[in-house]
C-alpha cells in the first residue's frame, strides 16, 4: 500500500510528539541544547594563519589536545581547535596510523553529514571506517563542526573538558531513555502495522505541507512548562521582564537579523500579546504603545534606548493592569499569559542566537580552521590533506574546490572521495526534502532549531518495533539487511544532533535551479568545479533515497573527466547500499573502503 501525504503528515507529527515526551517531557533545554550567554558571531573574519597549542589549565587556550578523553569517544585522541571569533571549540578524533602498514605522506580528514558527530564513522570496530583508514596507515582525524557531537563553546581547558565529559555524558544517556516502557505508553493508541520489505511502498511520496509539521516542530523547540508562575499581579516584575525581552530583542535585531527578518519577529510578538486584549476597548491605547517600541526597535541601536524601552514597558503593564481590574468582563489571568509569551520568546531569541550559523561558516571558518591546525600537527612535506566527506561532508569539499576553483586558490588538498553526495538535487527524487521542512527565511525565526537527534531517536522504536509506524525511516538510512540492527540503533541514537534553521535553508537551494550557493545568493557552488584540479572519487549508492545516483552524477559530469571518477555501489540482485552503508554497512569493509584506499593510495 502507498503511503499518503496524509499518513506521511501524522508519522511525523506522532513522532515530534514523542521526542517531546520521551526525550524531555518539559523539553527543558539540557546542557546538549543549552543556551550560553550570547557569543558574538557578528563579525567575521577568516582564519589567521597560526595556532598555539597549549597544556592543560585555567587560561584562555586557542586549541589542544584532551589529557582525559570522554567514554564515547573511541579516537586514540580527542582535540579541540578554536573557531575565529567565537568561543565554539571543535572536536578533532584522531587515529593513529598502524605501525604495521605503509607510511603514507598525506593526513586524512573526515567530514561528516548534516546534523551528524564522528560516530557514524566509527560504529563498532569491525565496521569502523577510521579504524580501517588508520589500519592502512593514514593518520585519520574526524572533524566535528560547531553544534555537533563533542565540540563545545568554551575558552579554558578545564572548561572544555567538563562540558565534553557533559556532551558525552548525554549522549550515552539518549540510548537508555528511549525504552520499552515508554513506547508502551503511546502503543495501545496506534494501529497495528508489520513491517514492509518494499522500499517503494514503505516511503512518502509527497512532502508534508508545511503549516502542520512546523507548528509541531515549533511546539518541540520552544514549549516549556510553565507552572510555578505567580498568580499575583506583579508590576515592577512585569516591566523588568518586559524591558530584558525587548533590549535582548533590539540587541538581536541589530546583530543577527536583517531588516525584514526584524519586522517579522517584532510583528510576531506583539501579534501575541494583542490577542489577549483584542476584545476590549485598550487595544487602541496597546497599539500606540505598541507603534513607538517597534519605531524605537527598528532604530537598530543597542545604546541609549533602554531608559525609552522601560518607560514603554511600564505604559504596557499599566494597560494589562487596567484590563485586570476595570474591564467588564475582566481579563484574567493576564499576568500568567503574558508572561508566558514573554518567556517562550525569551527562549526563541536565544535559539536564535545560540544556532547563528550555517553552510558558509562550516566552509569559510570550521574546516580551514582544523585543516591548519592537522597541518601543524602532522607537517605534510607539501603542506597537503587527504580529505573524505559524507553527504554534507562532501558537499563541503564540493565547495571548497569551487571557491578555489573560482579565485584560483590552492585548495592544500591532495585528493578527494565524497560519499553520497551532490550540490544539486533538482534531477533527483531526493527524499532529503522531507529533512528539510523550512521553505523560507520567515520560518527560521519561527524554528530556530529543529532537534533531529531528539526526534530520531523517539521515532526509531516506532520504525524498529511493532506496530512499525515508522518502519520507513529505516530505509533512508540503509537497506535491507545492510547493517546490524545495533549498529543501527546506535547510528540513529547517538549520531544525529539539532540543527541550526539557518543552515537549512542554505541547504535547500540544492533544491532550487542552479543547486546550491551561499548565503548571498550570488554564488553559486557547482559554476567553477569545472576547474577543478585537484582529483576526486565520487561514491553513490543504488538505494540511496537521500542523495540518488543520478544526483551524484549531476555534479559530477560538471569536472574535468580526467580529474575525476565516479562509482555506484549496489547490485540489481543485491546487495543494496543506502545513505549510510556507504561508511557503515555489512559489506563496506570489503568492497568500498578498499576501493577508497586504491585511490587514495595512488594521490598520496
Amino acid at each position: 500500500m502507498v503511503t499518503t501525504s496524509t499518513n506521511m503528515q501524522s508519522d511525523i507529527r506522532c513522532a515530534l510528539h514523542l521526542a517531546n515526551l520521551f526525550i524531555n517531557p518539559n523539553f527543558v533545554f539540557s546542557r546538549r541544547f543549552s543556551l550560553p550567554l550570547r557569543s558574538n558571531f557578528s563579525n567575521r573574519r577568516l582564519l589567521s594563519s597560526s595556532f598555539r597549542i597549549r597544556a592543560f589549565s585555567t587560561h584562555s587556550t586557542d586549541s589542544l589536545k584532551l589529557p582525559d578523553k570522554p567514554p564515547i569517544c573511541t579516537a586514540d585522541e580527542l582535540h579541540y581547535v578554536a573557531v575565529p571569533n567565537s568561543d565554539w571549540r571543535l572536536a578533532l578524533w584522531r587515529y593513529h596510523p598502524s605501525s604495521q602498514a605503509p607510511a603514507r605522506n598525506h593526513p586524512l580528514l573526515l567530514l561528516s553529514g548534516v546534523g551528524t558527530n564522528a560516530i557514524g564513522y566509527d560504529l563498532s570496530p569491525g565496521s569502523s571506517f577510521a579504524r580501517y583508514m588508520s589500519g592502512q596507515g593514514f593518520d585519520t582525524w574526524i572533524l566535528e563542526v560547531r553544534g555537533a557531537g563533542l565540540s563545545v563553546q568554551g575558552t579554558t581547558s578545564k572548561g572544555i573538558q567538563q562540558s565534553a565529559h557533559e556532551a558525552s555524558e548525554e549522549m550515552e544517556a539518549v540510548a537508555k531513555t528511549v525504552n520499552n516502557e515508554a513506547l508502551n505508553n503511546v502503543s495501545d493508541s496506534l494501529p497495528n502495522q508489520q513491517p514492509t520489505n518494499n522500499v517503494s511502498d514503505s516511503l512518502p511520496n509527497q512532502q508534508p505541507t508545511n503549516n502542520d509539521s512546523l507548528q509541531d516542530f515549533e511546539v518541540l523547540a520552544v514549549k516549556q512548562d510553565l507552572t510555578g508562575i505567580a498568580t499575583v499581579w506583579d508590576e515592577s516584575k512585569l516591566v523588568t521582564k518586559l524591558t530584558e525581552t525587548f533590549i535582548r530583542m533590539s540587541e538581536t535585531l541589530s546583530g543577527f537579523l536583517s531588516e525584514g527578518q526584524s519586522k517579522i519577529i517584532s510583528d510576531k510578538l506583539f501579534d501575541q500579546i494583542a490577542k489577549l486584549i483584542e476584545d476590549s476597548y485598550l487595544s487602541e491605547r496597546f497599539n500606540e504603545t505598541r507603534l513607538k517600541l517597534l519605531s524605537l526597535l527598528e532604530t537598530r541601536q543597542n545604546s541609549g534606548i533602554a531608559s525609552q524601552i522601560r518607560d514603554l514597558s511600564q505604559r504596557l503593564v499599566n494597560i494589562f493592569e487596567e484590563g485586570q481590574r476595570s474591564v467588564s468582563p475582566q481579563l484574567f489571568d493576564l499576568q500568567e499569559r503574558l508572561s508566558a509569551i514573554i518567556e517562550d520568546f525569551q527562549k526563541q531569541l536565544d535559539l536564535i542566537v545560540k544556532y547563528d550559523w550555517d553552510f558558509d561558516n562550516y566552509l569559510e571558518e570550521d574546516v580551514p580552521a582544523v585543516m591548519e591546525y592537522i597541518r601543524a600537527q602532522t607537517n605534510p612535506k607539501d603542506g597537503k590533506l587527504l580529505a573524505i566527506g559524507h553527504s554534507m561532508g562532501g558537499i563541503l569539499l564540493y565547495a571548497m574546490l569551487s571557491r578555489c576553483g573560482c579565485e584560483g586558490r590552492d585548495s592544500r588538498l591532495a585528493a578527494v572521495v565524497t560519499l553520497a553526495s551532490s550540490l544539486d538535487y533538482t534531477s533527483s527524487n531526493s527524499r532529503l526534502k522531507l529533512l528539510l521542512p523550512l521553505a523560507d527565511p520567515a520560518q527560521a525565526l519561527n524554528v530556530p532549531v529543529v532537534p533531529l537527534g531528539a526526534l530520531l531517536s523517539a521515532a526509531y522504536p516506532l520504525s524498529s518495533r511493532p506496530p512499525y509506524v515508522l518502519s520507513w525511516l529505516n530505509y533512508l538510512i540503509s537497506a535491507q539487511d545492510m547493517m546490524h540492527p545495533e549498529l543501527l540503533e546506535k547510528l540513529v541514537l547517538n549520531n544525529f544532533c539539532t540543527i541550526p534553521a539557518k543552515l537549512l535553508l542554505q541547504l535547500r537551494t540544492a533544491f532550487r535551479d542552479g543547486g546550491l550557493c551561499d548565503r548571498s545568493g550570488k554564488f553559486l557552488y557547482k559554476d567553477h568545479l569545472d576547474k577543478c584540479n585537484v582529483p576526486v572519487l565520487a561514491l553513490a549508492g543504488d538505494q540511496d533515497l537521500i542523495c540518488p545516483p543520478e544526483a551524484v552524477e549531476e555534479t559530477v559530469k560538471l569536472m574535468p573527466e580526467h580529474m575525476v571518477t565516479y562509482k555506484v555501489f549496489g547490485e540489481p540482485g543485491g546487495p543494496h547500499y543506502a545513505h549510510y552503508d556507504l561508511v557503515g554497512g555489512r559489506l563496506a569493509v570489503e568492497q568500498v573502503y578498499p576501493y577508497i584506499i586504491e585511490f587514495l593510495s595512488h594521490n598520496d
